[in-house]
């Protein structure tokens, strides 16, 4: 329905079925980042010219618009280079203050950006780290995170939607049980931001990060989202330039929320493209992009369930986005380099989560996840194209 809006697809015939790990672009955001740098580029804040003002309006316009997609005050957002780097901001200022006896609690299921991170800060302090577990469909076992999380829990990480199991999670759940404790809680939005309307308010979390590019935006940029007092108690762990009030010999003292944590020159231009892609998708709606996603994916799991010997990552089948699975018998980077001679772009390998694959038994997996631009069609090749690689590469299963 979507396709003809992203030249990378409409002009190339190929099935793309990767968009967990990096979604395609539109047409306006690549024209919004091309008409910034041809006609208005500059570095923004403190310039007196036209360009360098209308750069810095650009910019802090974008500010605005995140803040508005996500339900957040302007200041509370900040721009950083990706969730990778939002969650490791957050790490880094926390590590001040935790010591040996502190905890920090996360999910078996996390993604690797928001399990080592963690893991470093609390050998850097002898803090401890723990994990709570799945249940065998894969959704959270709730009776084991109530029973790892205590007094001494500081900081909880969970993913709202995982990008190997393609379940939501029940994070406004954890956020309250968190809080009962004392506990801040973070937030990885990355997966979750491209597939359902996200309101941080709503939620209660302490911290939200996502990055642009999984949700049509440019590569670079990512956002994250603190309350007021849970950034306000986060010291800045980049230091340089614009993020400072005064600078002497003696001391520097630092510039107010959100300047506070943008040391350097940000990131301008991406920052524009994330504005063409929140504003593209919301002119079409995130329910609406919610309901189609929906609707495909219950799709693709009716279609999966009908390849032979099929080995599903998680039997809970009430997915959103995407799939992973094996086929029994055949390693899936085989059948993986058969769909790509077929122009079916699917990823293989553990989905930077080791420990959730290690746990479900399973050390990699083929992956299938969904964009915008994904219709029936692109899965009954998928489907097709597994049929090929059973019979290439199944005889004898």
């Amino acid at each position: 329905m979507y396709k003809s809006d992203f030249p990378q697809l409409s002009e190339n015939s190929v099935v793309y079925l990767d968009s967990a790990a990096s979604a395609q672009k539109p047409a306006e955001v690549l024209a919004a980042t091309d008409t910034f740098y041809r006609t208005t580029y500059a570095n923004v804040h403190r310039g007196q010219y036209a360009w360098a003002t209308q750069a810095t309006i650009l910019y802090e316009k974008a500010r605005r618009t995140v803040a508005d997609f996500i339900g957040a005050k302007s200041e509370n957002i900040i721009f950083t280079r990706g969730t990778t780097d939002s969650i490791n901001m957050v790490a880094d200022g926390c590590a001040g203050s935790l010591k040996s006896g502190d905890e920090i609690l996360i999910s078996i299921a996390e993604h690797h950006a928001n399990f080592v991170p963690w893991q470093q800060v609390c050998l850097r302090t002898g803090a401890t780290f723990k994990v709570f577990n799945l249940l065998p469909d894969g959704q959270w076992d709730l009776d084991d995170f109530r029973a790892k999380l205590s007094d001494r829990t500081k900081l909880v990480a969970v993913t709202q939607l995982s990008n190997v199991l393609g379940i939501v999670n029940p994070v406004q759940t954890v956020i309250e049980l968190a809080h009962q404790v004392g506990a801040r809680v973070l937030v990885d939005g990355a997966q979750g931001i491209a597939h359902m309307p996200v309101n941080v308010t709503d939620l209660g979390c302490d911290y939200y990060v996502f990055s642009g590019h999984k949700i049509y935006g440019p590569t670079g940029i990512g956002v994250l989202y603190g309350r007021s007092e849970a950034l306000e108690a986060l010291p800045p762990c980049r230091f340089g330039g614009d993020m400072i009030r005064t600078v002497s010999v003696e001391k520097t003292t630092f510039a107010d929320i959100p300047a506070r944590f943008e040391a350097g020159t940000p990131p301008i231009a991406e920052a524009v493209g994330l504005m063409a892609a929140l504003t593209y998708v919301s002119r079409i709606g995130m329910q609406q992009i919610q309901n189609h996603e929906t609707e495909l994916t219950r799709y693709l799991t009716d279609r999966l369930s009908e390849i032979p010997n099929i080995l599903w990552m998680g039997s809970c089948l009430d997915k959103k986005g995407l799939a992973s699975f094996n086929i029994r018998g055949i390693h899936p980077a085989d059948i993986a380099f058969v769909l790509s001679k077929e122009n079916i772009c699917v990823r293989v390998g553990h989905h930077c989560a080791m420990p959730l694959h290690h746990a479900l038994g399973q050390e990699v997996s083929l992956r299938a996840s969904l964009g915008i631009y994904n219709d029936k069609q692109d899965i009954d090749a998928l489907i097709c194209g597994l049929h090929k690689a059973l019979k290439l590469l199944g005889e004898g299963l």
